[in-house]
């Protein structure tokens, strides 16, 4: 009996000692595991970060490449114009001033491809354009357009000492437009009630689930026709003698960009790489675009393209060139 009880004994130890075993190898293994994990973190890391410094790198080895020759410095105007957006006038206007403020600059080249936007972001980088041609004047900048410069896209470019286009470009629509909806008979037949308090007779102004009075759309007319005026001025005072005189040219319709060269709100045909090589006469071309960093480009692609669309057509608020 006394036998039996150490052999029993003898086992138990062992089996207490095997489990201990088990869970000090189970535990090995767990943070290996957790070892190689964390590894391939942070070799991911540091690759990313490798990958960022080598595009900084290239951007930096590029740019040195040209510092010290002469070169055609080139500004995009890409999209539709309002504050925030890649060709709203901060970005816009802080690529010009980089660009005529290089030493090696001997032209500068806005190449736009807009299809208009807010009139006060294109005429925030009109008025500058012709402000730094003042202090560069030996400096010229030239329009480039590429698929479209219609409504505030045109605007932008009237300030400049040329205008090149291809000939199936979209060029024009001088004309400012305000959009709206009316809901008035949609609320009604689903038996909605609006509750509305204003402090001023006017203050709700192009409701949409209000009837649009004949004063309210009067007055907003006469808006809309002061800011028509101001942009036919700035394209008058812009292109000068070189408009031919045809009241079409302010109705909001669009041209090629051959038929405008005959108008005169183009002077010739000409890309970018045309206009840098033939015209400026420095074939070497320096980006000075400003440009969102890339975890907002990352966004900006991840985003829904739908709701862009429609915050761009329909939701901005007042008047658009």
């Amino acid at each position: 009996m006394e036998h039996d009880s150490k052999i029993a004994g003898n086992s138990e130890e062992k089996g207490w000692e095997r489990q201990t075993l088990i869970r000090l190898a189970n535990s090995g293994l767990l943070e290996q595991r957790r070892a190689r994990r964390w590894g391939i973190f942070f070799k991911l890391l540091t690759f990313v970060y490798l990958t960022v410094l080598l595009v900084m790198v290239v951007d930096i080895d590029y740019e040195d490449t040209v510092k010290d020759k002469k070169h055609t410095a080139l500004v995009e105007l890409k999209g539709v114009i309002f504050a925030g957006e890649e060709a709203g006038s901060d970005n816009v206007i802080a690529g010009l001033r980089a660009a005529f403020k290089d030493e090696n600059t001997k032209g500068v080249l806005l190449r736009i491809n807009s299809p208009g936007g807010s009139p006060v972001q294109a005429g925030y980088i009109y008025d500058e354009i012709k402000r730094l041609r003042k202090k560069y004047p030996d400096i010229l900048i030239y329009a480039v357009i590429a698929d479209i410069a219609a409504s505030g896209g045109y605007y932008v470019a009237a300030a400049t000492d040329k205008i090149y286009a291809d000939k199936a470009s979209i060029v024009g629509s001088i004309g400012v437009r305000m959009d709206g909806f009316g809901f008035v008979d949609t609320i009604e037949k689903l038996g909605i009630e609006r509750r509305l308090l204003t402090a001023g007779e006017h203050k709700a102004l192009l409701d949409p689930f209000l009837p649009l009075s004949t004063t309210e759309k009067g007055h907003v007319q006469r808006l809309l026709n002061e800011f028509h005026g101001q942009f036919i001025e700035v394209v008058k005072k812009g292109r000068g003698d070189r408009l031919q005189d045809d009241e079409r040219l302010y109705s909001g319709l669009v041209w090629s960009g051959e038929e405008s060269v005959k108008l005169g709100l183009v002077d010739a045909m000409g890309s970018a790489g045309f206009v840098s090589r033939e015209v400026i006469g420095a074939e070497e071309v320096k980006e000075f675009t400003k440009r969102r960093d890339w975890v907002e480009r990352f966004a900006d692609r991840i985003g829904v393209a739908m709701t862009r669309i429609i915050e761009t057509r329909f939701l901005q608020p007042g008047p658009r060139y």
